[in-house]
């Protein structure tokens, strides 16, 4: 399937996750701003997918971004970051929000496991209760997008 297809609507994702749970598949849900991937994003996208079989994986809008992380932020735009996760092989769908968290989509995708970083306390995990289980993902020390934007900006 070629990455723009992965890219879904609120519509599409709740028909693509009723497909798949009709085949009896397990709904993984994960997401953030993935502004710059880097091996943190990636070791989340791949340790969520680990967890079932279909990875959904919602991504804050440009406006959701600006807000939380700054004015400056983000450095790609929604449409060219979707493309890119979406081109992962670990990830099946993409979907963006425009909210500040994804709470109404994964009351939509309503997931078998919902998946965080280590950095969230279960309590603070937008959604939880949408989900049958919620794992946290042990980050990798040192790898963020703001990291690498100091870096760049020395």
């Amino acid at each position: 399937m070629k990455a723009k297809d992965k890219i879904l609507g609120p519509r599409q994702l709740k028909n693509f996750v009723l497909a798949a749970r009709k085949k009896g598949k397990k709904i993984v849900f994960t997401n953030g701003c993935f502004d710059i991937l880097h091996a943190g994003h990636v070791s989340i996208l791949e340790f969520s997918r680990s967890k079932g079989d279909v990875l959904v994986v919602g991504i804050n809008s440009d406006a959701s971004v600006k807000r939380l992380k700054g004015p400056s932020r983000p450095v790609n735009a929604q449409a060219d970051r979707a493309f890119v996760l979406a081109a992962l092989e670990s990830v099946n769908a993409v979907s963006i929000f425009e909210e500040d968290t994804p709470y109404d989509l994964i009351k939509l995708v309503q997931p078998d496991v919902l998946v965080k970083g280590g950095d969230y306390k279960i309590t603070e995990i937008v959604g939880r209760e949408f989900s049958k289980k919620v794992v946290r993902f042990k980050l990798l020390k040192g790898r963020s997008t703001t990291n690498i934007i100091k870096k760049v900006s020395k």
